[in-house]
């Protein structure tokens, strides 16, 4: 089994819904969710002109090859309405395979680690919160320290959930 770190983000529609229902589709499938960061919401990255992102990391477990795993993680994307129109644009679902254990991909349609990491604060504040210890297999620097040298200045902040 491997032990997978996904982000999930969604900055249109039910955005707190949207969090859900990927890890909902993902138990459908089989898959373990081991630990859920907290929900953040952040402004958007890259393209600034947009609603605000909830983000979230998840650590799942799945015997499933990283390759696998993209095309069950773009089949959930599609199934719930994304359409890819504009890179760092507006999305009703996004999900990110950040690590898969130790292991370095570098193909066309799939590179890990996430190549983007220790450049995105909305995606180090909730993997610190989950794995503070975990290694970049690349960088070879914990995900804390990646946070403490992280250049992004965009405010992550804890999404409140009202009942």
């Amino acid at each position: 089994m491997n032990s997978i770190y996904l982000l999930l983000g969604s900055n249109l529609g039910d955005r707190l819904a949207n969090l859900r229902r990927v890890c909902e589709l993902l138990i459908v499938e089989r898959i373990a969710i081991r630990k859920e960061s907290s929900i953040y919401e952040t402004a958007a990255w890259g393209v600034e002109d947009q609603p605000t992102f909830l983000n979230q990391v998840v650590e799942i477990e799945t015997s499933r090859t990283p390759e696998r795993l993209l095309a069950l993680t773009q089949a959930i994307e599609l199934e719930m309405g994304r359409k890819r129109v504009t890179k760092w644009g507006e999305r009703l679902i996004d999900i990110d395979i950040l690590y898969c254990e130790e292991v370095i991909l570098n193909k066309p349609e799939l590179i890990i680690p996430h190549p983007e990491i220790q450049n995105r604060r909305f995606t180090l504040v909730p993997m610190v919160e989950i794995a503070p210890d975990f290694e970049h297999p690349v960088l070879k620097v914990n995900q804390q320290k990646l946070l403490d040298n992280c250049p992004d200045e965009l405010e992550v902040l804890p999404f409140s959930i009202d009942y």
